[in-house]
């Protein structure tokens, strides 16, 4: 087997069990809150909020610090930090005993996270460029797969073993992607030549990095953009659903099965639009795709049933492979090999920041004027960002890629 091919498999399986772990505790942590002692509704909210945003907020940060370093160190050795980090962390929550010292804790999370971009510069910078787009769609359905099963787990574990041992457990998956990446994953890796002593200025070489990163500064906008568009409405799917089916003794089931609708898709299609990006350009896949996502978005505001919902999200789920893969694959074609690391942590601080602000700016929008408006307004979001990468993101020039 060829080597990308081999580390493609190795971190399929490591990416879903990394997030198949961090998504295991997510069903219950407003319950661990309450167990922790915070019992009026109103903290609970509060600390709930801050809890599950605490990740996001640090990961922004440290997200391109690690990726910068990763140019320099190689991307193996940030997978095996990150997971075994998140391992010590993961475990360490499960004997809190106060709900600063989680919040504190999730805060730490995001410090030590950053498995996914390492995967995504590992297998972008160590795969021929002519299977960039299948490679990095295929690794994100790892991804998606995870997420898909880790919440189920979690809710059944939760209910047989209680909240604190699905931590230990989460813990050991993260142990074992450690493992996984430390003896399966290869690496060709070449390190940069030191510069010599006073051989550049630090102005020029800020001015030569800052050249070189001219091209990828319009993808941040297009990776926030996304996730922003996708999470105004994400986090309330649920209450949507209820809405739809207000009798229903199901509406957890219900909304679940939507949700997992929009994954299944998504792990279907994703490879399949990486390889027709391959062939005829990741600019015009994900073109398609955003329009395709944007448009999915609008019968979402008139169905009057869940099956009905289902049907638009899995139909989003298909758009939806083409759109984050597809920018890693951009991102790939844009940035110099020797600044992949780094590009990718500043893309995925793009992302974590539409994480955190989407939530709100939903919330808000739904409570005032109703949960159906928040599709019209992704639907416009989606729009703007397709004609931003159409007029303002440059054609890519696959003169810019060296050979990893």
């Amino acid at each position: 087997m060829q080597l990308w091919k081999r580390n493609l498999l190795v971190l399929w399986f490591a990416n879903f069990t990394v997030m198949a772990g961090m998504s295991l505790v997510m069903p219950f942590l407003p319950l661990y809150i309450k167990d922790l002692g915070v019992t009026d509704p109103a903290e609970l909210t509060k600390w709930a909020g801050l809890v599950f945003s605490g990740t996001f907020m640090t990961s922004a940060i440290f997200a391109p610090i690690w990726g910068a370093l990763s140019d320099r160190t190689g991307r193996k050795i940030m997978l095996i930090r990150s997971a075994l980090g998140m391992a010590i962390v993961m475990a360490l929550m499960g004997f809190t005993s106060h709900v600063s010292q989680l919040f504190f804790l999730r805060l730490a999370m995001g410090v030590v996270s950053g498995f996914i971009p390492a995967a995504v510069s590992l297998v972008a910078t160590n795969t021929p460029k002519d299977h960039v787009g299948y490679a990095l769609g295929t690794l994100a359905t790892g991804g998606v797969s995870g997420q898909i099963i880790g919440p189920l787990l979690g809710g059944v574990l939760a209910n047989f073993l209680g909240f604190r041992h699905v931590f230990l457990v989460t813990s050991g998956l993260l142990l074992a992607a450690t493992v996984i990446v430390f003896v399966l994953v290869k690496e060709e890796f070449k390190k940069p030549e030191p510069k010599a002593a006073g051989a550049i200025s630090n102005k020029k070489r800020w001015s030569d990095e800052l050249r070189a990163l001219k091209p990828v500064w319009p993808m941040f906008v297009v990776a926030f953009l996304i996730t922003f568009s996708m999470m105004m409405i994400d986090p309330l799917m649920s209450v949507y659903v209820s809405q739809l089916a207000p009798a229903s003794q199901n509406v957890a089931l219900l909304a679940g099965m939507v949700t997992a609708s929009t994954g299944i898709a998504n792990i279907l299609f994703s490879p399949r639009l990486g390889k027709l990006g391959d062939r005829i350009g990741y600019k015009r896949v994900l073109l398609i795709a955003l329009c395709g996502a944007a448009l999915m978005y609008l019968p979402q505001a008139f169905v009057t049933a869940p099956w009905q919902l289902m049907i638009c999200r899995f139909g989003l789920g298909m758009c939806m492979g083409g759109l984050l893969p597809q920018v890693n694959s951009l991102l790939r074609t844009y940035a110099p090999t020797e600044m992949q690391g780094r590009i990718f942590g500043y893309s995925t601080s793009a992302m974590f920041i539409g994480n955190l602000c989407g939530p709100n700016v939903g919330g808000f929008i739904g409570g005032h004027y109703g949960i159906s408006t928040l599709f019209f307004v992704s639907f416009t979001f989606l729009l703007i960002n397709a004609v931003w990468l159409k007029f303002v993101v440059p054609e890519p020039r696959p003169e810019r890629v060296k050979t990893a």
